[in-house]
């Protein structure tokens, strides 16, 4: 349940991004920074704040399932492996949808997608109504923040969750059927993908 004061710190952080403000918000892994994932300036200053390469794809968050079809083609297979494993601790790589702006995908026509199972950050993306970045709130190449003190990058506003668990999504492409990154919750992914191997 989200407290009268949680959802005050929402409506501020939502304010800071429908002007394309940057905000750090809680996962069930790291602190994420977010901004609007459909405004190029938005994902550019996530790009500059993160002094992270143009052309290295950056993930987004989404708060349901429609907002997953909304961004990206999902495949039978994909839509299994979602409503067995999502919201979760996990990364699924989608074929792109052409609403989103071209740099979060980095040219590679697939995109990254979060459905984080965190009640703060969930509330945050289903009040702003529309998916936000979903790359850890850190200099590219630092350690990922499991706690606020840890948080390196600048940004307008901060959601505290207090401190996270800190272990990292595993990324799946679910096109290629292939473990990009392990992480969380390896063990249930690798078995799910040998019983749907046909």
């Amino acid at each position: 349940m989200i407290t009268p004061t949680e959802e005050t710190r929402i409506e501020k952080a939502v304010r800071v991004l429908s002007r394309d403000g940057l905000v750090v918000y809680p996962t069930e892994t790291v602190y994420g920074l977010g901004a609007d994932a459909l405004s190029e300036t938005a994902v550019l200053k996530v790009y500059e704040a993160k002094q992270r390469l143009l052309g290295k794809p950056i993930s987004v968050a989404v708060s349901d399932i429609e907002m997953i079809y909304g961004i990206a083609d999902v495949s039978p297979f994909a839509e299994r492996f979602i409503s067995k494993f999502l919201p979760g601790p996990i990364t699924i790589v989608l074929p792109v949808k052409n609403c989103l702006p071209g740099d979060l995908s980095g040219g590679t026509g697939t995109i990254g997608i979060r459905y984080p199972d965190h009640t703060l950050a969930l509330e945050l993306i289903s009040v702003f109504d529309c998916p936000i970045t979903a790359t850890s709130a850190n200099i590219s190449g630092e350690v990922s923040p499991v706690s606020v003190d840890q948080v390196n990058v600048p940004h307008d506003y901060l959601l505290d969750g207090g401190v996270l668990p800190g272990i990292p999504s595993t990324v799946v492409n679910l096109d290629t059927r292939k473990i990009e990154r392990p992480g969380a919750m390896l063990d249930e992914i690798a078995h799910f993908f040998i019983e749907n191997a046909k």
